[in-house]
């Protein structure tokens, strides 16, 4: 792992109990953190309309933690392109460059809204992730002021803001097509993962962005000092996705502790045991162990860590304690 990058990506997860101006203000002191511990990048998300996510929307987040950071570099996993117009994406990242030079990612998703409802208040259909090579050539278009509209994207115009491209499936071979960088994921399904892996790096044209393939896996790790510890740090995650997926809603996460008593159907429980397998979890020498495989397996040049919880001590540790058997930077224990 010697020559792998490390980065966060955080989805300002709500915590119950509080509020979402604090899960806004928990993203913004990681990315302190992270940037202390020498993490690569650290990217924000977006989501609209969920309870337990206050993210929704990412360049705006990303100026927060480019304020309030010097070094790291700071983008979206990512803006969801097909619920915007490809003109404004290029204004507002323009912006985020024009204010922190050199410093900001553009990370672009094929999501569209999460429910009917959501779809209809952004003005999208399902079909729109159908033309989102089209919307990705588009955007890019307008920082090369290649638009046949005539119009001048400012002041994105002749600045150079770094694509990637969050994939699965379809998506990794809109990448390689592009000739952009690739993110990858999920850990809990690596078949898949090296499956586009492999479509993208068979299918890579080299571009002004990127003359060759470059890889970022994305998953959930985890790291405590025993592996019990680690397990608990997976539990209000696991079980907020699997009440998305029976009840149509992402709950704020709730404590450890609480989770296992909960009353739950044969269903829920069956999607909430899934959601806690498959990840990078446990001490920390079985962590770099499966990091170090991860690696090998993939070839990824960097790794993008995604975990959420409720208990924001654990989690800070468990970053900690990842930048520490990765190396990546001097990880000093205690606040």
């Amino acid at each position: 792992m010697a020559t792998t990058r490390f980065s966060v990506l955080d989805r300002s997860r709500v915590r119950e109990g509080r509020t979402a101006a604090e899960a806004l203000r928990d993203t913004v002191r990681l990315a302190r953190e992270a940037e202390r511990l020498g993490y690569h990048r650290f990217w924000v998300s977006e989501h609209h309309g969920v309870p337990g996510v206050a993210g929704s929307a990412p360049t705006v987040l990303a100026a927060a933690v480019a304020g309030a950071t010097r070094s790291i570099r700071v983008g979206t996993g990512g803006v969801m392109l097909p619920n915007h117009r490809p003109l404004v994406v290029a204004e507002q990242f323009g912006v985020l460059e024009a204010l922190f030079p050199g410093r900001i990612d553009m990370g672009l998703g094929r999501s569209v809204g999460f429910t009917d409802g959501v779809r209809w208040a952004l003005g999208r259909g399902k079909d729109e992730a159908d033309a989102f090579e089209e919307q990705v050539a588009e955007l890019l278009g307008w920082f090369l002021g290649t638009s046949p509209t005539g119009v001048r994207a400012r002041p994105a115009e002749g600045l150079t803001v770094p694509p990637f491209v969050l994939a699965m499936g379809e998506g990794a071979a809109v990448a390689a097509r592009a000739g952009l960088p690739l993110v990858i994921g999920d850990l809990r399904d690596r078949d898949r993962m090296r499956r586009g892996i492999d479509r993208y790096r068979a299918g890579f044209r080299p571009s002004r962005w990127s003359a060759e393939p470059y890889v970022v896996v994305s998953g959930t790790v985890a790291v405590a000092a025993t592996a019990e510890e680690a397990r608990r740090l997976l539990l209000p995650e696991a079980w907020s996705m699997a009440m998305a997926r029976t009840r149509g809603t992402f709950p704020p996460l709730p404590p450890a502790g609480e989770v296992e008593a909960r009353v739950t159907t044969a269903r829920e429980r069956e999607l909430y045991t899934a959601g806690l397998r498959g990840h990078v979890a446990g001490t920390e020498e079985r962590v770099a162990r499966e990091l170090e495989a991860l690696v090998a397996e993939t070839g990824a040049q960097e790794v993008l860590v995604t975990t959420s919880t409720h208990d924001r001590a654990a989690l800070l540790d468990s970053y900690r304690r990842l930048a520490r058997v990765t190396g990546i930077g001097t990880a000093a224990p205690g606040a």
